[in-house]
């Protein structure tokens, strides 16, 4: 069967609050997706990211905004409509399949008010157990199949809806790390072939990455960044995106000099001999001012091997393409996740190496680490 396209239509959230008695889980998030963008919302518990979900949804009534599908409001003054008036599909955590019903039925529970024939109802579901990999399990009931089984039963069931709007609730958090690798590349594949927009909701910046054509970064609430996954990496708006969102390490700065071009050289009370250049992010209290670097950025070499920052092995793994270090620098500085195909034993004296395309420089809201 090939991946029948559906309409995809916009979705614009404008100053979309929610409060849960004292607690404020949103605080006027403004969001724009285009049509068709598969976009993903990060961030950690209690950052909102499930709760605006469930107010796309209609699964939770929001204390304040609007929410517009195309030309259609969902929610506004006055106006909220309920999920099945919604036309959407939602993937859950916990896949929220019929106990009582087979996998077969499952997946053609959406199209029963479908105006397809019975015939065409039955290829439908027939070519998406073929494309999600399960149907020699059509007759098999949910509780007899695995998590991975489960999940795939529930995507293709979001696909048979047809709708312009799927909603991903961690859908791949209660798998293991291979079943996670790959239901992701057939989420992301069977998604964008259906011609749908989507909202996935993670905690996983990795998976975030690997998915999204827009991050959509929440914290307390507040949606803090909204951009490509490459932005966000290289250019994140604030010290919580950046940490978030995945470094190596963070160092307090003695020195900061512009040296032009969007870029600033800087020295350290670790390495006061050292000038390390650094993408300026901007920022202008001096006293919180830090030093960011990805561990895309940081290379190791022998001691002996030419100029660089000092540092001293002080844990080492082997991740299957290589090994991943931790470097102490000094005075309790580190750098953590380094990754060099060559093993570098504990307590090995190193020189490190930092790209300054890996490296930015921003106030920090932190307490600063010593």
């Amino acid at each position: 069967m090939k991946g029948q396209r559906v309409e995809p239509f916009p979705v614009a959230i404008e100053g979309l609050t929610k409060e849960f008695a004292t607690t404020v889980a949103l605080k006027s998030v403004d969001l724009y997706i285009e049509p068709g963008t598969f976009v993903v919302l990060l961030g950690p518990s209690g950052s909102g990211k499930t709760t605006l979900l469930r107010c796309v949804a209609g699964i939770e009534r929001p204390s304040g905004g609007a929410i517009t599908f195309g030309e259609k409001i969902v929610v506004g003054p006055h106006v909220f409509l309920p999920p099945e008036r919604r036309g959407v599909a939602m993937v859950f955590q916990d896949y929220a399949l019929w106990p009582h019903l087979t996998v077969r039925r499952n997946v053609a529970f959406p199209l029963a008010e479908s105006a397809l024939s019975k015939d065409a109802r039955r290829d439908r579901v027939e070519g998406l157990l073929e494309k999600v990999g399960i149907a020699h399990l059509a007759e098999s009931y949910p509780n007899d199949l695995s998590g991975g089984e489960q999940q795939r039963v529930a995507l293709a069931r979001a696909l048979a809806a047809d709708v312009g709007l799927i909603l991903f609730d961690e859908p791949l958090s209660n798998l293991d790390a291979d079943r996670r690798e790959q239901l992701r590349v057939e989420i992301a594949t069977l998604t964008r072939d259906a011609g749908a927009t989507a909202i996935y909701i993670t905690h996983d910046q990795s998976e975030a990455f690997a998915l999204a054509d827009r991050v959509g970064v929440l914290q307390r609430g507040s949606l803090v960044q909204f951009d490509t996954p490459e932005t966000i990496y290289r250019r994140p708006a604030n010290d919580f995106v950046a940490r978030f969102t995945g470094v190596a390490g963070d160092f307090a700065i003695s020195s900061v000099r512009s040296s032009g071009d969007g870029h600033v050289e800087v020295t350290m009370p670790i390495a006061p001999d050292t000038t390390i250049t650094a993408v300026d992010l901007g920022g202008t209290d001096e006293t919180s001012r830090r030093l960011f670097v990805r561990a895309s950025g940081v290379s190791l070499r022998s001691s002996d091997e030419g100029a660089g920052l000092r540092g001293v092995v002080r844990d080492v793994a082997f991740n299957g393409r290589g090994y991943e270090h931790v470097v102490t620098l000094g005075e309790g500085a580190e750098l953590t996740k380094v990754f060099s195909k060559c093993r570098y034993d504990r307590d090995a004296a190193v020189r490190v190496s930092l790209e300054p395309s890996a490296c930015f420089v921003m106030n920090s809201t932190k307490e600063e680490k010593r």
